[in-house]
């Protein structure tokens, strides 16, 4: 079916977005070096990104609640490539932090962008799966990002390396602009796909929601603040998995080509895996509740083995405690990021869904400036890793408590 190229399509520009995004943490041993950077300013290279894509999470919400899906990430992602492409251009601390600004703000509206996409494309039994499609792009984009950013590091050096994945964005922005449309505007959509999509919306021509009505609901708190627990746990690994195999355990820059993208497949696993049983469960007849919420717990175990990987005594036993939790975060975030399309009419998803990276944004901010004080002052991230062992339990309780029992809301 249709629905299925659109996933993939979503997939292909989440894949891009990471290994634009990833590019930094990468080349961290080299432009560490070469610009003399410490741990903290390194650390801020990730919170200036994180400050505007915080920001931009809910402000892209809204943008593609009100423009649609087709001109929102085209906007979106012109943004990020020309910001990924200028930091070829970067003469120092100052001007990089400047450039992963406007990274953070382009980039920021890939996620509300494709939650409402997939909501609009599939019906809540495949919705999980389709956000388990697309959300595989930052664990695929995390498995080849490690030996292709270093192998064309190696080969024409790191300011060209940005110019190559910076314009790959613009390659996938002439297939979009040419393929995608609304399920009701698609030419090559079938009567029964649309059928299909038509009969499973519970809501018809639901007026766009309002701020005020929106935040008013505890199930757009609980996905906010579940958020804010939970998705620092995928950015500390994203941000500082290359800076911590180099320093703890000694990794050269090939090392880290050749091994710091295996936790990243359990992650691609865990995104398909989870989208694909919940959505199994909910065939097998089990509610939408209970099946999400059965899948986050899940999800939610496997998360809390890092603190294992704290206290691993090789490289290899590391990167396995870290798989194991990347493979929860992804089984987790997948069916926590299906939820504003189960609680909230099409209208407000976007919106939903990019407060909920405002959630995610903040507090990946304050682990990644906590990690790199930490580091410069006591010289390990044992006691981050432990820290962020605890926090998806926290952001679990916190979903469950605010969230209550999966249902549809009627907004005013």
């Amino acid at each position: 079916m249709l629905r299925w190229w659109i996933a993939g399509l979503i997939f292909l520009a989440t894949l891009i977005n990471f290994v634009n995004r990833l590019t930094v943490a990468v080349l961290g041993p080299v432009i560490t070096q070469q610009l003399g950077l410490s741990a903290s300013e390194f650390a801020s290279l990730t919170t200036v990104f994180l400050i505007a894509y915080t920001v931009s999470q809910g402000l892209s919400g809204r943008l593609y609640d009100r423009i649609g899906a087709k001109r929102g990430f085209a906007v979106s992602i012109v943004v990020w490539s020309l910001a990924s492409m200028a930091h070829a251009f970067a003469t120092g601390l100052t001007s990089l932090n400047c450039f992963r600004f406007l990274l953070g703000l382009g980039e920021a509206g890939n996620w509300p962008g494709a939650a409402k996409v997939i909501a609009e494309w599939f019906p809540p039994r495949q919705r999980a799966l389709g956000m388990g499609i697309f959300n595989s792009g930052t664990s695929i984009g995390s498995v080849i990002a490690p030996p292709l950013i270093i192998g064309m590091q190696a080969t024409f050096g790191w300011r060209a390396t940005f110019l190559v994945v910076g314009a790959a964005g613009f390659v996938w922005l002439g297939l979009w602009l040419w393929f995608y449309e609304t399920p009701e505007r698609h030419r090559r959509i079938s009567a029964e796909e649309l059928r299909e999509l038509r009969e499973s919306r519970d809501e018809k021509a639901a007026p766009r929601a309002k701020w005020s009505e929106i935040m008013r609901h505890r199930e757009a708190w609980a996905i906010v603040l579940s958020r804010f627990c939970a998705d620092p746990v995928w950015w500390l690994y994203v941000t500082w998995l290359p800076l911590y195999l180099y320093k703890v355990h000694g990794f050269s820059m090939q090392q880290i080509g050749a091994f710091a993208w295996l936790p990243f497949v359990a992650a691609d696993a865990g995104a398909l895996s989870g989208g694909w049983m919940s959505g199994f469960l909910i065939q097998r007849g089990w509610s939408v509740d209970r099946a999400r919420k059965t899948v986050i717990v899940a999800g939610m175990l496997c998360m809390c083995s890092g603190v294992f990987a704290a206290r691993a005594a090789s490289a290899a036993e590391a990167l396995a405690w870290i798989a194991v939790v990347l493979f929860g975060f992804q089984t987790w975030i997948n069916n926590v990021q299906t939820m504003p399309s189960d609680y909230f009419p099409s209208s407000a998803v976007g919106a939903v869904t990019g407060m909920g990276g405002v959630g995610a944004g903040v507090g990946a901010i304050l682990l990644t400036q906590t990690t790199g004080l930490v580091v410069d002052r006591i010289g390990s991230y044992t006691p981050v890793l432990i820290g962020a062992g605890v926090l998806p339990i926290l952001g679990t309780a916190v979903l469950f408590w605010l969230g209550g029992r999966i249902r549809r809301l009627e907004l005013i």
